[in-house]
């Protein structure tokens, strides 16, 4: 207890010296070995128990985290580490490797300001480290690089001393290799080299990691370890070269403080005026200046109810303080401030900038929101996950009492996890929940159940297409109810590449510079026509005016831009989201007295249009695939392929090591439902294996129409293939 009342006053005392601040993630693959690494670093600090370190895993403190064995919720923990004689505060976000649980990770790259990359020194890079790598670049946040695991080297693939630091070696120049591809301006800075200590090695389980500085201090190098390896005496290395002292000093020498990070990351993440009083206050990281605070995540507290985690890039927090919730256009008052120590949070009087804060009382923030104490202030970027919920499922309260109950369940979770979107079927009155896997929606069904105590009940999960066109619509004609307005529509297929500038550039075309989005939009493959009468950019489809000097398009065009939202979020097929679509308004007649030209009459109008252009501009599906990644022994690999193969899949390439063969595959989210279980019986339970996000292919011909028929059975829509004129007046 004196412990840790004494590790409570040192963080107190630190989070008001930024300098000694570091703000770092851990991410990797799924079962890379992540949390065991946090956890052998909380047993370093002292937070819990050397001999418990590994095996508890303190930040999986989730009880699905702890019976499923991997982590689901980004944790937060404050320690304190000592470097040079000096100490410095360290708030650590331990991350999920699980694909399904990407959003976590996105999140939690708005908190820090450094990450360590954690690789498993047999699988070596794999999707998911790429995946993450990239999430925390597209951020602005620096890699470090921990190799995990190294004694599998010797113990199961007996690697000699030069095979090892050849394996070793290659994975410090894949790492590389996505920094330079996707960071190509801060390469020079931030590639990690065994030489400087940017890279250590190790191994979490068994406690112990080497670098090149720790070699100098310890006298423990690479033939050292191999030794001790080799006669299997880690319990001797970990002594001499022990896990969280190579990484933590690793993490202070080469990550940022929040006065170093800020100047460069403020840029990044915020739009606004960086001259103005505001934007100077974040660069500087200043205490005195006004609070610019980000939420990163919702966590519920049996006992205080909710809790905003966030960055707080400018301002102290205090209690009683009043912020305005930025996106939310409200005000709350702030009831208490604290930092969490792994599943505790402690409380302190006030909060400084450059630290990781868990505020009680903003219950209008959702992750995500920006608060301050100015009214005006310029909101953060959005943070923009990199994959989108492809997997639904409906339910419903087993008891009907318990829908009230269910209804703000659902508000609640969805608050926490903005992957997961909730919409309630108008048709069937049925709530459906989508998110990013079958893994994803089970883990919130089973939260529900037992941390809510509802009964609920489930529909299989089903599969969320997208509508597209793959040709060119003649112009379609679309009037308004009262015959006074009328709007003229082609639809054509969007380029991929423009879809792809709006995701990674997260642009924003109300405040992009015009000229060079236009240049931008040019090269991704829109007309320069096209280009410049870009009005809408809505969940990968595009709105385009090509018109010539109407008399009142501009008063009417918000609601025209409302009616193309409306039918991009549900398309003529089957009421599935539209992906891939350019609807281009090459004409329009509108009545002069605004009265007539109302929502009621143009939105109808141009959604109708829409739908009529869409059918006959040769309309189709798209249906999201994964990346299946699996390693079994030889012997298994016929099961395996079978298994695929039975699942539309495809087998893009197979390694082979030693006895274990890796297969890449794609299939169809779609074929992949009970996947997880015919893996294990068709392998003994013996293959490896992950999934990643593929992005969305056309939905083969032949299926086509059953697939269309199966979604409007589902939504009580009619049995029928809808014609152009069902939606012209």
């Amino acid at each position: 207890m004196v412990r840790a009342k004494k590790m409570v006053d040192k963080i107190k005392e630190l989070m008001w010296k930024p300098e000694q601040i570091r703000n770092m993630g851990i991410v990797a693959h799924i079962d890379h070995g992540k949390t065991t690494l946090s956890d052998n670093l909380l047993a370093g600090a002292g937070m819990i128990s050397e001999e418990l370190a590994g095996q508890q895993l303190y930040l999986d403190f989730d009880e699905q985290e702890k019976e499923r064995g991997i982590t689901i919720n980004a944790a937060n923990v404050s320690m304190v580490h000592e470097y040079k004689g000096k100490e410095y505060l360290i708030n650590l976000i331990d991350t999920p490797g699980h694909v399904d649980f990407g959003g976590d990770v996105t999140r939690a790259m708005r908190a820090v300001d450094g990450v360590i990359v954690v690789v498993d020194a047999v699988e070596g890079v794999m999707p998911q480290t790429e995946t993450v790598l990239r999430q925390a670049l597209r951020e602005n946040v620096k890699p470090v690089l921990f190799i995990n695991k190294v004694d599998r080297l010797i113990k199961e693939l007996e690697l000699t001393p030069d095979q090892m630091q050849e394996r070793l070696m290659n994975v410090i120049l894949e790492v590389n290799k996505l920094i330079k591809a996707m960071k190509p301006e801060k390469y020079k800075e931030w590639m990690i080299r065994v030489e400087d200590g940017s890279v250590a090695f190790g191994s979490a389980l068994y406690k112990w990691a080497v670098s090149v500085p720790a070699m100098r201090e310890t006298g423990v190098g690479f033939k050292e370890v191999y030794r001790y390896l080799k006669d299997d005496n880690w319990r001797e290395l970990s002594k001499r070269s022990p896990l969280h002292k190579v990484v933590l000093d690793m993490v202070i020498r080469h990550l940022p403080s929040p006065i170093e990070a800020q100047k460069e990351r403020i840029k990044t993440i915020w739009k606004g005026d960086i001259n103005s009083p505001e934007g100077q206050a974040m660069v500087k990281c200043d205490p005195k200046g006004p609070v610019a605070l980000m939420i990163t995540k919702i966590i519920v507290d049996p006992h205080a109810g909710e809790v905003a985690v966030g960055r707080l890039f400018s301002g102290t927090l205090k209690p009683g303080m009043e912020l305005y919730i930025i996106d939310r256009k409200t005000k709350n008052r702030i009831q208490t401030v604290g930092l969490f120590m792994g599943p505790k949070r402690i409380e302190v009087p006030e909060i400084p900038a450059g630290n990781i804060v868990a505020v009680v009382g903003l219950r209008d923030a959702v992750a995500g929101s920006t608060c301050s104490t100015l009214e005006d202030f310029e909101p953060f970027e959005e943070i923009k996950h990199i994959s989108e919920p492809v997997v639904t499922m409906a339910i419903e309260a087993k008891n009907p009492r318990d829908l009230p109950k269910l209804i703000e369940v659902l508000r609640q979770l969805a608050k926490e996890d903005p992957t997961l979107h909730v919409t309630l079927n108008e048709e069937t009155g049925e709530h459906l929940i989508s998110g990013m896997g079958e893994l994803h929606l089970e883990v919130k069904v089973e939260k529900i159940r037992r941390e809510k105590g509802i009964e609920v009940i489930t529909s299989p999960p089903i599969v969320v297409f997208r509508e597209t066109v793959t040709m060119s619509s003649p112009v379609v004609e679309g009037k308004s109810p009262n015959r006074h307005n009328k709007f003229y529509i082609v639809v054509e297929p969007l380029p991929q590449e423009v879809i792809k500038l709006f995701k990674e550039e997260n642009i924003d075309i109300r405040k992009a510079d015009k000229k060079e989005l236009r240049k931008k939009l040019i090269d991704a493959g829109l007309s320069k026509e096209e280009a410049a009468g870009i009005v809408d950019y809505y969940e990968g489809n595009v709105l385009c005016d090509v018109t010539k000097g109407i008399q009142y398009l501009n008063e009417t065009m918000d609601l025209i831009v409302q009616g193309f939202r409306e039918a991009m979020s549900a398309g003529p097929l089957a009421k599935e989201p539209c992906m891939g679509v350019k609807v281009k308004l090459v004409d329009c007649k509108l009545h002069e007295d605004a009265v007539h030209r109302g929502p009621a009459q143009v939105i109808p109008a141009v959604r109708g249009a829409i739908y009529a252009a869409m059918l006959q501009a040769n309309p189709t599906l798209l249906e999201p695939y994964q990346k299946v990644f699996i390693t079994v022994p030889q012997d298994m690999l016929g099961n395996v392929t079978r298994e695929i193969q039975g699942r539309r899949g495809q087998i893009l390439e197979m390694r082979t090591e030693g006895d274990l063969v890796t297969i890449v595959a794609k299939a169809p989210v779609k074929e992949m439902f009970g996947f997880a279980g015919a893996i294990r019986s068709a392998t003994a339970g013996k293959a490896m294996w992950s999934v990643e996000h593929a992005g969305f292919e056309q939905v083969p011909q032949t299926l086509l129409d059953n697939f269309i028929m199966e979604v409007r059975k589902r939504k009580g829509m009619k049995l029928e293939l809808p014609k152009p004129e069902d939606f012209l007046p």
